[in-house]
This record gives C-alpha cells, structure tokens and sequence, in this order.
C-alpha cells in the first residue's frame, strides 16, 4: 500500500511506553485474554467523538466491554438488503455469538454528528443534503427524532434534546432486530440508554417509567 506511511513518532513512543510498563505489570492478563478469548458481558455504542471514553467512565478493563462506535451512536434499522452494514453487524455478532447481557447506547452533550443532523433538517446545512454526503445519509436515521423536538423553542434545549433522541432512536431501532426482540423477550438481554455531560462529567440514564433521561 503505497499511501501509508510509518507510525509518528509520538506515537511510537507511547507504545514502547505502554508495553514496557501496562502491558509488562499484566502480562498474565493479556495472554489469558488472548488465550481464552473475549467474554464481555456488555456492548457498548457509543460516539466517534475523542472526548468520548466510556471505558473511562466506568473504569473497564479490557475484555469487559465489546464496543463499537460510529457518528452520533446511532443504530439504523434492521434492514437485511445484502449490503455492507457496521453497525448491523457489530450488533448481530454481539448479541448472537458473544451473547451479551446487556447493550448500551452511549449519547453526550456538544455532538458535532447531532449538531449536524440538526442543522440539515432544518435546511442550514444543503451540503449534508446531497446524496454523495456519507455523514448526511448517516444522519438521516436521525430525522424521526429531530421531528419530535422541533417545536422547542430554546435552540440549546432543543438541540440537547435531539442528541438525547440519538439515543431514544437507537434503542427503537434495536428493536426491529428479530434476534434482539427475541433476546429481550426471552430475558437474555437488556437495552440502556444514557447521556453524558462532558463538561461537567454527568451522567443521566433513560427511564423509560417517567418517559426522560434522570442522573445517575
């Protein structure tokens, strides 16, 4: 591959940093891990976004979450078509072949993704409109939220609001798929949806009884 070009520097030394101090304290660990495989007993979907670090939150150690991350932790609905699907298929294998206990949808304040998704349905972004936008087609599995909160008023409430929908429709999304639905049905599995503040380092979590997002 002719384009790719060596790790910088910066980065080298991290890891000569990492393996001679995290990885040689637990050595043991790891190749227990790579022995035995993973086991997590919860996925996590959460943003792209780097000050997003859900490991961090919940202070995790490897092999205790399987996470995937994508624009705005969305879920697009199930749609078998014979085509490419990330998301899909990080779901499917997470729920069918590691058998998770739970997944957990991850949305946080100041989303660029949400922001966006906001901005277009309101027509202030016509370049996330065009077909060849990666990020606005992306986006458009948030639209159903976006209709929800429109009507507010206050354009930070609302736009708060709508990355909380990023979450809500996510969790709705989920499920449309047959293998999740069975699996909640069945009590091997359970959805969770939660906000973080990232500036003031807050958590809320949906509570589906009182129809909103509380603090943990």
């Amino acid at each position: 591959m002719k384009n790719a070009t060596p790790l910088p520097a910066y980065l080298v030394q991290r890891y000569h940093g990492w393996k001679a101090t995290g990885y040689a304290d637990n050595k043991a660990w790891y190749r227990r891990l790579a022995s035995e495989g993973q086991h997590p007993r919860a996925m996590v979907i959460s943003c792209c976004d780097s000050r997003v670090h859900v490991t961090s939150i919940f202070g995790a150690d490897q092999g205790e979450f399987f996470i995937h991350r994508n624009i705005a932790n969305l879920v697009p609905p199930y749609g078998p078509d014979g085509r490419q699907h990330g998301t899909s298929a990080a779901v499917e294998y997470a729920v069918n072949a590691l058998k998770v206990a739970h997944l957990i949808v991850v949305g946080h304040s100041e989303c660029g993704g949400v922001a966006g998704c906001h901005d277009m349905c309101s027509g202030k972004a016509p370049a996330l409109e065009e077909k060849t936008s990666f990020v606005g087609r992306w986006m458009d599995i948030l639209r159903p939220g976006f209709e929800r909160v429109k009507d507010i008023e206050d354009d930070a409430a609302r736009r708060r609001a709508l990355e909380k929908e990023a979450v809500l429709v996510s969790l709705e999304n989920l499920m449309t798929f047959p293998f999740v639905k069975d699996a909640v049905k069945a009590d091997l599995l359970t959805l969770h949806g939660l906000w973080t503040d990232i500036g003031e380092g807050g958590l809320e979590t949906y509570d589906p009884a009182k129809g909103a997002f509380v603090p943990v």
